[in-house]
């Protein structure tokens, strides 16, 4: 397991747990990003990742990133 900032690019990602704010956590839970979910780790940028969940695209900051486990 491991963070999703550190994730290879290209590659589909099972979540395994995430935890944050609770808004933060509510936002990503309403767009279909939770434990469980599959997502595809599009890029990475220098502060950030850019994922795909189903049809939609998200950019995600590292501190973020860094608490969903895949």
């Amino acid at each position: 397991m491991q963070a999703l900032s550190k994730a290879k690019p290209g590659e589909c990602y099972t979540i395994k747990w995430m935890f944050g704010l609770p808004d933060v956590v509510e936002y990503l839970h309403s767009h279909d990003v939770r434990e469980g979910s599959t997502i595809r780790l599009i890029q990475r940028c220098r502060d950030s990742v850019l994922i795909g969940v189903q049809d939609m695209r998200f950019v995600i900051g590292d501190e973020i990133a860094d608490r969903i486990k895949v």
